[in-house]
């Protein structure tokens, strides 16, 4: 069968498209996306052409790994049925056209132990990929004993957001975060949003910095305390580096966040399906696929917009 998907054409060229979907086999399930999120971190690189090469990238591709709907057809051997509504976390069902991520389309065939059953939330749904992805920062991936939770947060966008929920939602001291741009100084629940300039407290134990921004680290590393940890939980395209001599004198630790995995996704559904963890307020924009050249650009491009997602709903 064929389905509208989103293409990336090559940089800065996008579009709706039909695509040929790959077969469904036995172990795999066939879902209609009713919603789908972009990525203002990874697939702002693959847009503008910035993106480190990974394998399976190249262009024309698939973006989209935040895709929710319902499953229409099941192999005999798949773990979920028919009418499970489910969380996709990209697909590769594209043939010739890559699937670096490959879940922006109204529908996508998916092995059935990758996707996930969640609950019926609307467009909320599609953040679970980021909630993981602050939940397996937070918790070390289940790799580390004792993880200091943190007290400065860099970055008040939807993942910084996540972060500073997670921490309070556990009990712990509220974070501070960091955030530059008055567009998104607003929105804190629990916890305190200043600019760094405002801020004179140079003895943080954990730095979390979901910037992405290479050029922080000295800066970071002159607000920690004594043993202190910066924690990379953005996505960085430039070389990092940093002075040595402030970063010896406070015996500093650097960590990088990697990718969110299955159990995080697993932890953070039951967080949000038992009602301590709220994802109420972060998806700002909601656009239709058609609009996808102009839905991406304000994706990307406007400050004011947290998370645009996309509507499949109607689109055929």
């Amino acid at each position: 069968m064929k389905t509208p998907a989103i293409v990336l054409q090559r940089p800065e060229h996008i579009a709706l498209q039909a695509l040929e979907l790959a077969p469904c086999g036995a172990d795999d399930v066939l879902v209609e996306v009713d919603y789908s999120g972009i990525s203002t971190g990874t697939e702002k690189l693959l847009f503008n052409g910035r993106m480190p090469a990974f394998p399976g990238m190249g262009y024309p591709l698939v973006p989209g790994y935040e895709s929710v709907g319902r499953i229409v057809d099941a192999g005999a051997s798949a773990q979920h049925r028919i009418g499970d509504h489910v969380f996709v976390p990209g697909a590769r069902c594209w043939g010739e056209v890559r699937g670096l991520f490959g879940g922006a389309a109204r529908h996508l065939v998916s092995a059935s132990s990758r996707v996930v059953t969640v609950a019926d939330i609307g467009p909320t749904a599609v953040l679970m990929a980021l909630a993981a992805t602050a939940y397996h920062a937070v918790s070390g991936g289940g790799k580390r004993e004792q993880i200091t939770p943190p007290d400065l947060i860099v970055g008040h966008g939807v993942l910084g957001r996540l972060l500073a929920r997670m921490t309070v939602v556990a009990g712990c001291e509220p974070p501070t975060v960091w955030e530059t741009n008055p567009a998104r100084s607003s929105g804190a629940e629990g916890y305190t949003v200043c600019h760094p300039d405002q801020d004179e407290r140079r003895n943080y134990r954990s730095v979390y910095d979901v910037s992405g921004d290479a050029r922080l680290l000295d800066t970071l590393i002159a607000r920690l305390a004594p043993g202190g940890e910066i924690v990379l939980a953005g996505f960085y395209t430039e070389p990092l580096s940093f002075n040595f001599a402030p970063a010896f004198m406070r015996e500093a630790q650097i960590r990088c966040a990697a990718e969110w995995q299955r159990p995080d996704l697993m932890a953070v559904r039951e967080l949000v399906e038992g009602g301590r963890l709220s994802l109420d307020g972060l998806i700002t924009h909601l656009d239709e696929p058609m609009h996808a050249d102009a839905a991406y650009r304000t994706a990307f491009d406007d400050a004011g917009c947290l998370k645009m997602v996309l509507d499949w709903r109607h689109c055929q």
